[in-house]
């Protein structure tokens, strides 16, 4: 027997009704006991698919219909917000608005909800795959409560696929049963969605013509979706595990998160940039060599490119979560950028200035430059840095890896000038 064709995706018939039928998000539960008690509450629901924000959005529906309206922000615009306005107006209460994907609406969009959230003349609930802190106005953020909204845990997947199965007529009238190494499989396979746990359960039990349906039975069935959106926080929150997994040095969670990326479907690329960044960043002068490594990397990834190419992506990962780590190159940055900052743009000094016409000559362009290949001490008497800011001391290198080495000449380097400026007042 196979599912009516009429009849709606099991998700959306067994989608819980009750504030107390609700698995898992106990944030998301205490949120709708507040929803209830205080008669609304503007709220911004922000989470992957499948982990409750339209369920929730329903619950509310439940305890408030006549006063609910729902939109979607894809497919609606200022005139449908009027139109909820109105209807308040017309009826005397404050409707309470859901905008299903509010992240789609711009600027203007956003902006004509601002003043009625404000005064409370409507209660709005927006829905959101996307971080509201990037997506959602602030002075409209600032006035709405976010609910964040985490991937199920296995086991509350486990509780909605055996609740569906005791509550859903057209599964029972299936007449099968399965067990509980396959509800596990499922739960697992789902990776925090319980829409996608729900559509494969129903998937199972339509496709497999058994009594009793095991583990074995379903292989080819069960495949595992990664959910990842390119631009959003499931992009960054991975690459942002990368990057610290290799800074700490951890090689197997480094190509643990790079795998995650790579099967999530990441650009490539765009993970290869980031890692020629991290060479810099927390390894620099080191080992020169992880630059070049990576580099070597994206070079060999697009000769290759994908799936062959992947394993010079791995090799990088690998070389630079070994390689020494110094991030010296880094605060000399922030060094540099701080000075500049606080000092302006200094004149260079004259005798490091070049002088190409008679003029400049006169003026005093290069005046004072000593060659240093013809110094045998190297032109330490000069000074190179501006009025103001000689003596800062920005590249800090350590001693560790090749730049231990870097180290011990610019000390040296140091050292010699001190030795040699010390000598020369003396004579003076």
């Amino acid at each position: 027997m196979t599912r009516r064709s009429n009849a709606p995706p099991l998700a959306h018939r067994v989608r819980p009704t009750l504030v107390e039928e609700l698995v898992g998000q106990p944030h998301a539960r205490e949120f709708l006991e507040d929803f209830r008690d205080m008669g609304g509450l503007s709220a911004i629901l922000w989470g992957s698919p499948g982990t409750g924000k339209t369920t929730i959005a329903r619950i509310i529906q439940g305890l408030y219909t006549d006063a609910f309206s729902s939109i979607s922000a894809v497919t609606s615009g200022i005139q449908e917000i009027r139109k909820v306005f109105d209807l308040g107006k017309k009826f005397g209460y404050s409707p309470i608005l859901f905008v299903d994907e509010i992240h789609r609406f711009n600027k203007a969009q956003q902006d004509a909800l601002l003043p009625h959230v404000e005064d409370g003349t409507v209660v709005l609930i927006g829905a959101t795959t996307e971080n509201p802190s990037f997506s959602v106005i602030p002075p409209l953020l600032s006035r709405m409560k976010v609910i964040r909204l985490m991937p199920l845990s296995t086991e509350d997947l486990e509780i909605i696929l055996h609740r569906a199965i005791r509550v859903d007529g057209i599964l029972r009238s299936m007449g099968r049963s399965i067990t509980g190494r396959c509800i596990r499989a499922i739960a697992q396979a789902a990776s925090g969605d319980a829409r996608a746990a729900l559509n494969l359960l129903e998937l199972i039990l339509t496709k497999v013509d058994r009594p009793v349906i095991d583990i074995d039975d379903v292989k080819g069935l069960i495949n595992r979706p990664l959910y990842h959106d390119r631009t959003g926080d499931a992009h960054y929150d991975l690459i942002s595990a990368l990057h610290k997994c290799i800074r700490a040095g951890d090689v197997d969670a480094s190509v643990y998160w790079l795998g995650r990326m790579l099967e999530a479907g990441e650009d490539r690329l765009y993970i290869l940039r980031r890692m020629i960044r991290m060479a810099s960043e927390d390894i620099g002068n080191a080992d020169p060599n992880a630059l070049r490594m990576v580099i070597a990397a994206k070079q060999a990834f697009e000769v290759l490119g994908s799936p062959e190419g992947e394993i010079a992506i791995y090799q990088a990962a690998i070389y630079l979560a070994c390689a020494p780590k110094s991030n010296s190159v880094y605060m000399t940055e922030k060094r540099v950028k701080d000075l500049i900052n606080r000092t302006g743009m200094l004149p260079v000094p004259m005798s490091l200035r070049n002088a190409p016409t008679r003029l400049m000559k006169d003026l005093g362009y290069s005046k004072g430059y000593v060659y240093p290949h013809d110094d045998p001490l190297g032109a330490l008497d000069m000074e190179y840095m501006p009025d103001g800011v000689r003596g800062s001391s920005l590249y800090v290198p350590i001693d560790k890896g090749f730049e231990k080495k870097i180290k011990e000449l610019v000390d040296a380097r140091k050292k010699a000038k001190r030795d040699r400026t010390g000598s020369y007042r003396r004579s003076r």
